[in-house]
């Protein structure tokens, strides 16, 4: 067992707004307007619930680590509630926290000399950190946010802890890695185009269980394969039964073999034949669901791995509770499964019941008449 060395610093930086928009389809919260209609929409802020997940555990050697970070809900609150020995270096000004604040700490954090630097949020977030603190000093995202495709995050809050912990351990299985921190225009995703780039690279400590990599694309021999599959399901849907197709490129060949329209980074739901909801949140599925037999169809994000968490939080552990195991479709092109590192499916509900139900293998639909069935932790 590892054992941290003494009096090691962590900078800690929470965005106590991310992922607010995602359960209620807004695909995001970057910008005052959106974060109004986030809260209009009834979202309510969880970053912070996803790092006391991750601060857990590291709780075992809260007595030799001390935590640099920002007031209130920036990282203080939580950093304290976990028993941590907690500085505070920079100050919120009263009322709601922004971009500002997130480079202000970073700034902060990096003039205390941290040994390395957490923080919770989505790809917005690790860009403003990465604008700020360079190669100065490892990153460890804890995913909290909508968008998360960088390959700067933990696959969960409990592995980005574990993984953090292991690091300033000294664990000879961690290494650094340059990894790849990636943006999605969220204003493009609201049109219903993805617009991704790649922004730069950050120091982050690596291990493959813990890890997250960077969205991979998509081959054109995938393309056929997902054609021929996509129809297959289409023509197997049953009369009667409540169909919500989840985000993506994948889904919405589904969506295009029933003549469909299909909302490419948000979730429709079909019933014989019909869209009866487009780009729907949290509430609007448990309402359609109501008295339905449902069928959930989605898709694996690339390089990720992911099925429930990123991009899709609208499918939440609420939505998700209420369908069976056995009425979960899951559809990728083998190409892209086999070139998942590590080679299971992640999942990230927020809810550790759940979680636990989908844990196991499932099987993914990869042709027509062809099945693989692959691990999901």
């Amino acid at each position: 067992m590892t054992t941290l060395c003494s009096h090691r610093a962590i900078g800690l930086i929470v965005n106590p707004i991310a992922g607010m928009g995602g359960r209620v389809g807004l695909k995001g919260t970057d910008g005052a307007a959106t974060l109004a209609e986030a809260f209009r929409r009834g979202a309510q802020p969880a970053s912070n619930g996803r790092v006391l997940k991750a601060l857990q555990r590291l709780v075992p050697h809260a007595g030799s680590t001390i935590i640099f970070t920002g007031s209130g809900a920036l990282g203080a609150e939580t950093a304290v509630a976990a028993g941590f020995d907690t500085r505070v270096v920079h100050v919120a000004a009263a009322g709601q926290t922004s971009a500002h604040d997130t480079r202000a700490a970073a700034r902060a954090i990096l003039h205390a000399g941290v040994d390395l630097l957490l923080f919770a949020g989505g790809d917005g977030t690790a860009r403003d950190i990465l604008d700020v603190v360079g190669e100065a000093v490892p990153i460890i995202g804890i995913p909290a946010g909508v968008k998360m495709v960088s390959a700067v995050f933990g696959t969960t809050p409990e592995n980005a802890g574990m993984l953090a912990g292991r690091f300033l351990a000294s664990d000879a299985a961690i290494r650094l890695r340059e990894a790849e921190v990636m943006d999605i225009d969220e204003d493009a995703m609201r049109g219903d185009r993805v617009s991704t780039r790649l922004y730069g690279y950050a120091r982050s400590p690596y291990l493959r269980a813990y890890s997250q990599n960077a969205k991979s694309g998509s081959t054109l021999r995938e393309d056929a394969a997902l054609d021929a599959v996509c129809r297959a399901i289409a023509n197997e849907m049953e009369p009667g039964r409540l169909y919500i197709l989840g985000p993506g490129s994948t889904t919405r060949r589904v969506m295009a073999a029933l003549g469909l329209p299909a909302t490419l980074l948000g979730v429709d739901a079909v019933l014989d034949g019909q869209v009866v909801g487009a780009d729907l949140a949290e509430t609007d599925l448990l309402r359609l669901m109501h008295g339905r037999s449902t069928t959930l169809i989605v898709g694996v994000l690339g390089g990720h791995g992911s099925l429930f968490g990123r991009g899709n939080q609208q499918i939440s552990s609420a939505v998700l509770s209420q369908i069976s195991r056995e009425r979960i479709v899951v559809v990728a092109a083998l190409d892209k499964l086999l070139a998942l590192s590590p080679r299971h499916l992640s999942i990230d509900t927020g809810s550790d019941d759940v979680n636990a139900t989908l844990t196991g293998y499932l099987p993914v639909r990869i042709a027509p008449d062809r099945s693989i069935v692959f691990q999901v932790r």
